[in-house]
């Protein structure tokens, strides 16, 4: 598997996988074998996949709709000092220690906006099996999560692949060309690099966003 990947709700259901992932099951069990066969599906997943026009537009929508659930909670109460992201680990119980790790290095990371685990979350994460492997996924309308694919988290280092994902829901797009040194690059310099932190420039982008988006996305909300 070369890259970790990005995908809209919408085009995972017309896939006929929607009913599948919906149905993950929520039981704390370590990631299973997987044939040979189902890596080799997977990697033909992801030659298809990169390069791909739906990438840009993928990430964007997963961002714009966590900025929207995250401003509309905001102008519910303005008085809140810091700008949280609220995420749910319930339907992905194999990779809770992943998920902190990659909570705890991105909160550490950034100044502007912060995740934590709680009810009412703007995303989820979800555990299972997908020839395509990770991706961060949204309909557009607020309703978007995270998929962490078991094949996919035994190739690669499992905390780099999650902080890869959530990255997405932060706002930055994949960039698979880039160093291991770039968290973004995903699985794009293969499966010997372990780096789970994002550089100096996707920190900044980061920050950046969440200082002047989600100004934007709050006027939005109040006109």
């Amino acid at each position: 598997m070369r890259h970790f990947r990005t995908a809209v709700m919408s085009a995972v259901a017309g896939l006929g996988l929607a009913a599948a992932l919906g149905t993950t099951p929520a039981v704390a069990a370590a990631p299973a074998p997987v044939p040979t066969a189902g890596v080799a599906s997977a990697q033909a997943g992801y030659a298809a996949y990169a390069g791909s026009s739906e990438n840009a537009a993928a990430n964007k929508a997963f961002f714009d709709a966590v900025m929207k659930s995250v401003a509309e909670k905001r102008a519910a109460n303005p008085g809140a000092a810091a700008v949280t992201v609220i995420y749910s680990t319930t339907n992905a119980p194999s990779f809770r220690s992943q998920i902190a790790s990659s909570t705890s290095i991105w909160n550490s990371s950034v100044s502007n906006v912060k995740l934590q685990e709680g009810s009412n979350p703007d995303f989820t994460y979800r555990e299972g099996n997908d020839s395509r492997g990770s991706y961060a996924s949204t309909n557009g309308h607020g309703s978007g999560y995270i998929f962490l694919d078991y094949a996919q988290n035994q190739q690669y280092n499992s905390t780099r692949v999650t902080a890869h994902e959530t990255g997405h829901v932060l706002g930055l797009p994949d960039h698979y060309t880039g160093p291991c040194s770039e968290l973004m690059s995903g699985g794009g310099p293969g499966t010997s690099c372990t780096n789970a932190t994002p550089n100096a420039t996707e920190r900044s982008r980061v920050n950046s966003l969440w200082q002047n988006g989600l100004a934007a996305a709050l006027a939005r909300t109040a006109s």
